[in-house]
């Protein structure tokens, strides 16, 4: 291309003059992931952070040691619906992830603010910076699964994730609506791109069932998640009902109680999903 930097770090063409540099970052020493799944989406407001915290929960619940890097800096949510007001500590270089009390390890920005509702106002290049440092910098121990909570869009956070993290997978979170298909189209495509699998399609407030006559309601257009995960050849499809319970356990900080079984397939395909090689830190 003409307008070409030969700085591929910064790029996410997968052009002929390509580099081939790995830009994946090491965890800190002593640090060790198994598995790290993104959950993705186009657009806000879809649902991502209950996706990632409801997936959490189903790998507790399983037995798997958990974790959660929250790499949406500027709308953390995660700490929120997992109870915690806790504030993660460091030293000497290494900072300490947060612990739930039901043993999840948890990196969110909310957990270095002073307070919850402290605005981070940060230019793109510095939000990114501060969610790969989530992973470098931080002593994760011994983590079987590691989630991370993405931002919307497929900018400075989403491209330095890709390009610094080595992504087992990801998981991509939609609605039902046209628009919202038509912008998570390029989530997918983003992960394409970047040679990350698509593991699974979660149609989040999918559809609602009447408590009274026990009848489902498409409130918001018919499904196109099926659809959708035959045309990009995404193996696992989840529907998500609208349940205004689980908004009530999220806003309690008592997502663990939250109902996973909708999820069932998507798990499974998590499950399944390739170990990273090489990322226990000696």
């Amino acid at each position: 291309m003409s307008d070409c930097t030969h700085d591929c770090s910064t790029c996410s063409s997968n052009c002929s003059s390509r580099e081939k540099t790995s830009f994946i970052k090491p965890l800190h020493e002593g640090a060790s992931v198994r598995k790290t799944i993104a959950v993705a989406s186009g657009k806000g407001g879809v649902g991502k952070s209950l996706v990632t915290s409801l997936l959490a929960v189903r790998a507790m619940a399983r037995g798997y040691r958990t974790a959660i890097l929250d790499a949406d800096i500027t709308g953390p949510s995660v700490p929120k619906a997992f109870g915690t007001t806790l504030r993660a500590t460091g030293d000497e270089g290494v900072i300490y992830p947060v612990r739930t009390k039901d043993g999840l390890q948890l990196m969110s920005m909310n957990t270095l603010l002073e307070h919850d509702d402290d605005p981070v106002v940060w230019r793109g290049t510095l939000i990114a910076g501060a969610a790969v440092q989530f992973w470098t910098d931080v002593l994760w121990e011994d983590v079987d699964i590691m989630f991370i909570d993405m931002p919307p869009g497929t900018g400075d956070v989403p491209l330095s994730v890709f390009q610094s993290i080595p992504l087992s997978g990801i998981i991509v979170v939609t609605t039902p609506q046209d628009l919202v298909e038509m912008i998570v189209k390029k989530a997918v495509n983003m992960a394409k791109m970047m040679n990350v699998p698509v593991l699974g399609l979660v149609e989040n407030m999918s559809y609602f069932t009447c408590p009274g006559c026990g009848k489902r309601h498409e409130i918001f257009g018919a499904s196109k998640a099926e659809a959708l995960a035959k045309e990009y050849g995404i193996p696992a499809v989840a529907r998500m009902p609208i349940d205004p319970a689980v908004a009530r356990l999220a806003d309690a900080g008592k997502i663990t109680e939250a109902d996973t079984d909708a999820l069932k397939e998507v798990f499974l395909a998590v499950e399944q999903a390739r170990s990273i090689a090489g990322y226990k830190a000696e």
